[in-house]
This record gives structure tokens, C-alpha cells and sequence, in this order.
């Protein structure tokens, strides 16, 4: 196997360090079923314009799927000599079909020939992570369903602000994730490009059928310029910048649960099967999967860093440090599928203290906003009465109490206009449903959303059950 395909122009055999060193067969590997798949249609194409014959075409693609068999049973040997996937199934091509194997090639070049297999591979893993989101939104919208009566502080700063619904709060990250589908179905769009036929980088003098092959493995449009085919790797960038920020909406999620679960906060309990102990501290349960969420967003930031910062400064068209966009890519789909998929699988099973919330919301002069605005009701400007509810908080302080604990005369002596109604108007759950602007926390308005995100999901889906493979992903 240590003969080149590319050996002719060369006299000397290629030391055995810089094969280990080039090689990029463990990690490109994963895409060989892509490879073989673009290979046959490549074949299909050659047979069509009459570049090889059809009885070629089919010793060519009953080679091709004997050695996809192969792989899959892990019959097949990888070497570093042969450098990479492409390298590996056109070799063992060879062994099986003979010479005619060596005319596969006809009218293309592994820099296109990587570029159809990262595009391919992308677009389905891009599918699968956007089907295994809205998976988790459908989570997400059942817990908020359940919760639309309990209540927690909404927090700024990190300090309690006003009170809010769990279920408001949960469907904040309806709206995040929402938005990370809609990023990644963009990004699709550039990604389903074909770039096969674009050869090395000048395009071929053969009589292609480029159309015919981008019908063939299902892409919606060929590129236009041959030069940018072979040295593109936005769409991959696009790709992690989507992730990227994807798994920051993750970790922002992971740090609320590990905070609410803290004993400090003690709003959630964990599921025992999600949590670790301490290997010397027999009290503990630890966070350590929303810990882990946490930590594996920063390896997403830092595979998108790394393609920026390689492609910055390469020059048109392929370089063959465009080798090196494999590992962060792949590391990427592979941690952000994960942590769709525990989130999704732990978030049912959390226990929320609703008490716990709720105490936390009654207190901490979380009312004084409505204050300000039952003052504003009255006729006082708003700016006068958040001076005059300002007075209030700090008179209740130093008595010790909360606002809606202040007697009647206590606030009026701020305020005459203020009435016995002001008791009312300050409850939890009074100021909570008050908050019906479109977008606010009042139950009927989440309820809204509720059933708006349902329909949107509802869409989402029927489109996987109709025409996707994902829709069988457990």
C-alpha cells in the first residue's frame, strides 16, 4: 500500500515521518461513506457523457459499495501511506476492479473531491442537529406547559428583580434555540453547494455533466467559480459560528441549573442519574453534566477561532493547511449533538421547588416597580413616583419589612394618592398577570407562546416525518 497514486513525478519514496506527519486517515475517515457516495455519482456521470462505458461504471460501483461493506465491518486496513479517505478507497478500487479503477478519476481532484464529502457530511449532520433541537424545544414547551402557574424572581444582575412564570422564563431559551434552528437552516442553504467538477482548481476540459451529478447527490445548486469551490471553507464557518453560539445558549442554560440547585438557591434538584458525587465528601451531588455543558461550550468557540485563524491569510485556491478544518468540525458536530441529547433527556426529570421559587419571589422588594406604577395610574409622573417608591424601599428596610408589609398611612406618607387598593395591586401573582404586553410574563400570554412554539414545532417536524431520516433518531 505505500505506492502513491501521485508517485510519478517523483524519485525518491516519501519518508515515513512526513507520511505519519500528513496523514489525515484517522481522522477523515468518518467520511467515507460520503466519499463513496460522490465517487458513485462521479461514476454515473463519466458513464453518462460517455467518458467511460457503462459496463465500466458497473464493475466501477460494485467496487465502490464492496469496499463501503468493507469499512463497515472493519475489513479494511488504514495506512498513513496513503494519506487520507479518498487515497484509501481509490487504492483499494484498484485491488479489486483492476485498471479500470484508475479512469474513476477522470475529471476531478481530491481538492474538490474533499470538498463534496465535507458538504455532504455537513448537510446531514446540519439535518440531524436541527431535528434533535426541535426535539429539545418540544421538551422545553412540555416543561413550560406544567409550570405555567409556578412562580420564581426574574433576576438582572444576578440580583432578584421582578417576579416572573417559570414557564416565561423556560421559554426565553424556546426563543434562543429557535433561533439557532433558524441559523443552522440558513446555513444549509450555502452548504448544499456542489463543488465537484471544479477539479484542482481551474475546472477540467472534459464534457461533464455537473448538473447531473449535483440531481444525483441531492444538492440544490453547483458552484459558479472553480477557484472559490476548492478554496471555500465558509460554509463550514458558518457552520461552527452557529454552533458556537448554539452551545453558548447551552452553557448559559447549564449555569441556571447549576446555580438553582446550589443550596444557596435551592430552586431544582437534579436527577441522581445526572449528577456525580464526591470522591471524599459523602454529602455531595455535584452539577458535574451541566458543569461538563458548561465546559464544552469553550471547545466550540475555540474550533471556530480555529478556522478563522487558518483560513485568514491562506492564499487561492486549495492549501494544504485546509487538511487541518477536519478535527474542529467534526469535534464540534460531535459535542453539540451530545449535549442536545442529554439536555434533553435530563430536563424532564428535574425536580423544581416551587416554594422554594415562590418565597424567593415574595420578597426582596420584587413589588417595587408596581409601586412606581400604581403611583403613575394616579397621575404622578413616573420619574417622581420611582423617587417616591425609592423613599418607600428605604423607609421599609430600615423597619425591616417589605412593602406590601407597610401600613396604609406608612404609604401614604410618601403619597396620599396612594389607596387601600395598593395591597392588591402588590401581590405576586397580581403583579404577574398585569404583564400582559405581548412578549410579557402573564399566563395568558405564555400561553400564547406555548401554542405558537408548539405550531412552529408541530412545522418543523412534519417536515422530517415526511422527507427526513432524522425523523427515526431516538
Amino acid at each position: 500500500m505505500s505506492d502513491k497514486l501521485w508517485q510519478g513525478r517523483f524519485s525518491e519514496k516519501t519518508a515515513r515521518i512526513v507520511e505519519a506527519f500528513t496523514s489525515s486517515i484517522q481522522v477523515d475517515r468518518r467520511l467515507y461513506a460520503y466519499d463513496i457516495q460522490g465517487s458513485i455519482a462521479h461514476c454515473k456521470m463519466l458513464a453518462k457523457v460517455s467518458i467511460i462505458t457503462a459496463g465500466e461504471a458497473d464493475t466501477l460501483i460494485q467496487g465502490l459499495e464492496q469496499i463501503r461493506q468493507e469499512i463497515e465491518e472493519n475489513r479494511l486496513d488504514f495506512d498513513d501511506s496513503l494519506e487520507d479517505i479518498h487515497m484509501h478507497i481509490e487504492s483499494r478500487l484498484i485491488d479489486i476492479t483492476g485498471p479500470v479503477a484508475q479512469k474513476l478519476h477522470t475529471a476531478r481532484s481530491r481538492n474538490d473531491q474533499v470538498a463534496v464529502d465535507t458538504r455532504m457530511y455537513l448537510r446531514d449532520q446540519t439535518s440531524g442537529i436541527i431535528y434533535r433541537l426541535c426535539r429539545l424545544l418540544k421538551t422545553v414547551v412540555e416543561l413550560a406547559d406544567r409550570h405555567l402557574e409556578t412562580i420564581l424572581p426574574g433576576y438582572t444582575h444576578l440580583q432578584r428583580a421582578q417576579p416572573v412564570l417559570l414557564s416565561h422564563h423556560l421559554m426565553a431559551y424556546f426563543e434562543m434555540f429557535a433561533r439557532d434552528i433558524e441559523r443552522l437552516e440558513d446555513c444549509k442553504k450555502r452548504i448544499n453547494v456542489m463543488p465537484l467538477g471544479s477539479a484542482a482548481l481551474a475546472g477540467t476540459t472534459y464534457p461533464i455533466d455537473r448538473a447531473y451529478t449535483a440531481e444525483l447527490l441531492g444538492f440544490e445548486s453547483v458552484s459558479a467559480n472553480s477557484i472559490d469551490a476548492v478554496a471555500d471553507r465558509d460554509f463550514v464557518i458558518e457552520f461552527l459560528a452557529a454552533a458556537a453560539l448554539c452551545m453558548v445558549h447551552f452553557s448559559r442554560l447549564a449555569e441556571e441549573l447549576i446555580l438553582w440547585s446550589t443550596s444557596e438557591f435551592g430552586f431544582i434538584e437534579l436527577p441522581d442519574a445526572y449528577a456525580t458525587g464526591s470522591s471524599i465528601m459523602p454529602q455531595k451531588k455535584n452539577p458535574d453534566v451541566p458543569e461538563l455543558i458548561r465546559g464544552k461550550a469553550a471547545t466550540a468557540i475555540g474550533s471556530l477561532t480555529t478556522l478563522l485563524t487558518m483560513m485568514k491569510s491562506l492564499p487561492l485556491a486549495y492549501n494544504r493547511d485546509m487538511q487541518e478544518d477536519k478535527g474542529p468540525l467534526f469535534d464540534t458536530v460531535d459535542t453539540l449533538t451530545a449535549c442536545i441529547e442529554v439536555c434533553t433527556a435530563m430536563l424532564p426529570q428535574i425536580k423544581f421547588n416551587k416554594a422554594n421559587m415562590l418565597q424567593a419571589a415574595s420578597g426582596g422588594y420584587l413589588n417595587a416597580t408596581d409601586l412606581a406604577d400604581y403611583l403613575t395610574t394616579r397621575g404622578v409622573a413616573f420619574r417622581e413616583a420611582h423617587r417616591l417608591t425609592g423613599e418607600a424601599v428605604r423607609f421599609a428596610l430600615a423597619g425591616n419589612k417589605e412593602l406590601h408589609e407597610l401600613s396604609l398611612e406608612q404609604l401614604q406618607s410618601f403619597c396620599p394618592l396612594i389607596n387601600d387598593d395598593i395591597f392588591s395591586f402588590l401581590t405576586t401573582g397580581e403583579m404577574i398577570e398585569r404583564r400582559a404586553s405581548y412578549g410579557g410574563t402573564a399566563a395568558k400570554m405564555v400561553a400564547k407562546a406555548i401554542a405558537a412554539a408548539n405550531k412552529w414545532l408541530d412545522d418543523k417536524l412534519k417536515h422530517f416525518s415526511d422527507s427526513c431520516q432524522y425523523a427515526n433518531v431516538k
